[in-house]
């Protein structure tokens, strides 16, 4: 089924030990998009400016995500952001940040797409995220992420975001700032406590937590050699779960668990090249044969 994502369509520029990017095509939501849409159509929400190149619209479009939901803003410039990763690359170092057309996005859904049942409120301004919520009318899914910005200067509109959603997905760091627990399954219940009836949380190299009223589970990351540009890795994670999701429909426990090994394995391809180079390099076929590979290593059953 049909899958609705609301979030940032940025120009990244980036370095790493392995090289640089300038003015890449990056953001919360087009990680995720491009990630979710391996399994399921993707409906995109976001502004650009101006100034965003075409070939990145096209890039997205040959995917088949949808990007009538994606607003031009006359005279207005692409957010921005330049960052740097160093040493073992599980953080980034925030260079500059522009805003630029974000400032002013107030979107407002189609109909068709409010229509659409599964909702992914990728990072973004949480007053934003309720509001796109409120306007999807058939929702069955609705799971948002965040970040520390948000939990230090939006709590409020936060926690009422979470109290309206099923889901929430946030690293670690993030889950022990909202809660003041150092213990992460602490956090995770505190979370719960606050509105969503599940919680993942991403730990990075040390893989992902899933908690709820009735399952607490956790699973590795895929073991690499090699670690390029971590950017989008989240966003890419939650995108496989949520396309996964989307595509089979399986609410369960189990459906949860395959979700969250699937988006596993998608975000084990986004770090392995800059921006979405290596998944434009990246087929369907090519996920599964990782899949089976960290099936066998977990000892998934099927």
């Amino acid at each position: 089924m049909s899958l609705l994502v609301v979030g940032t369509v940025a120009l990244d520029t980036v370095e790493t030990p392995h090289g640089d990017v300038a003015d890449a095509l990056g953001g919360s939501a087009t990680f995720f998009s491009y990630a979710a849409s391996f399994f399921t159509p993707v409906r995109l929400i976001a502004v650009i400016g101006e100034d965003f190149p075409h070939a990145h619209r096209d890039l997205l479009e040959a995917r088949g995500v949808d990007t009538s939901g994606l607003i031009v803003q006359p005279g207005g410039r692409t957010f921005r952001w330049r960052g740097k990763y160093e040493g073992d690359m599980n953080s980034a170092q925030t260079l500059e940040t522009q805003l630029n057309v974000l400032t002013n996005f107030d979107p407002t859904l189609p109909e068709s797409h409010a229509q659409t049942p599964y909702v992914f409120l990728a990072n973004i301004d949480p007053n934003i995220q309720l509001k796109v919520l409120r306007q999807a009318k058939r929702k069955r899914l609705a799971v948002a992420d965040t970040m520390n910005f948000w939990i230090e200067t939006e709590r409020d509109a936060l926690l009422k975001l979470w109290r309206e959603i099923d889901g929430v997905v946030l690293n670690d760091g993030e889950a022990r700032l909202v809660t003041q627990e150092v213990n992460l399954v602490k956090a995770g219940r505190k979370i719960l406590d606050m509105g969503p009836r599940f919680v993942i949380i991403k730990k990075g190299e040390h893989g992902s937590m899933f908690l709820s009223a009735t399952d607490t589970f956790t699973l590795p990351a895929f073991p690499m050699s090699e670690v390029v540009d971590p950017t989008g890795a989240g966003d890419s994670f939650a995108g496989g779960i949520m396309g996964y999701l989307a595509a089979t429909g399986r609410l369960d426990s189990e459906g949860f668990k395959r979700a969250m090994a699937f988006g596993t394995v998608v975000a084990s391809f986004n770090v392995e090249d800059f921006s979405l180079r290596r998944f434009q390099r990246t087929e369907l076929a090519e996920i599964e044969r990782r899949f089976r590979h960290y099936q066998e290593m977990l000892a998934i059953q099927e």
